[in-house]
């Protein structure tokens, strides 16, 4: 009688363990597709992207108009309201600011928004 409990013990154990496996098996294929998901949803993003550059007949500079800060409480000194404006308008439009670069003086703009 002992031999039979000992044997169903170690039936018992053993679909105990293989019912772990299972489960452990299920979670990672899941995790796994869910993965696969995410990375299909990223390459099916498209992106635009948008360089404002160089001359333009668009006024970036700032006004020195004290009045016209756009926060009149701000301890920053320079004054840059109309190229906030003007990213306001491109904001609204979808366009996201990635980068700036080349010199202060001349700065290049690059934007980028899905399609």
């Amino acid at each position: 009688m002992t031999e039979k409990k000992e044997m169903a013990k170690q039936t018992a154990l053993l679909v105990v363990m293989l019912a772990l496996v299972v489960a452990s098996l299920a979670v990672i294929r899941a995790a796994g597709q869910e993965e696969s998901k995410k990375d299909d949803k990223a390459a099916a993003e498209q992106w635009e992207y948008l360089a404002v550059a160089g001359p333009s007949t668009t006024n970036l500079t700032a006004t020195g108009n004290p009045r016209m800060r756009k926060e009149p409480s701000s301890a920053f000194g320079r004054e840059a309201f109309v190229l906030e404006q003007h990213l306001d308008k491109l904001g609204a439009n979808g366009w996201e600011l990635i980068a700036v670069a080349g010199p202060p003086t001349d700065p290049a703009y690059y934007f980028k928004r899905r399609k």
